[in-house]
């Protein structure tokens, strides 16, 4: 039972020496410049503006002569 404790203990060792490297690793990578919230009329979120439809809900798609 002891190897056994002794095996769990280098292996949580390892593991929290990675993800303490990880986090660092990551941490430095990371940009820390200021965006602006503004955003261009027309949009919501994250979406790109669209055109608007062409047609009324229901009414059918012309096709392109």
């Amino acid at each position: 039972m002891d190897e056994h404790r002794t095996a769990l203990f280098l292996f949580m060792l390892a593991l929290a020496a990675t993800i303490l490297v990880a986090t660092v690793t990551t941490l430095r990578q990371v940009g820390t410049r200021v965006v602006s919230n503004d955003v261009p009329a027309g949009t919501t979120g994250l979406a790109r503006p669209h055109p608007p439809l062409d047609r009324a809900p229901g009414q059918p798609l012309e096709r392109p002569r």
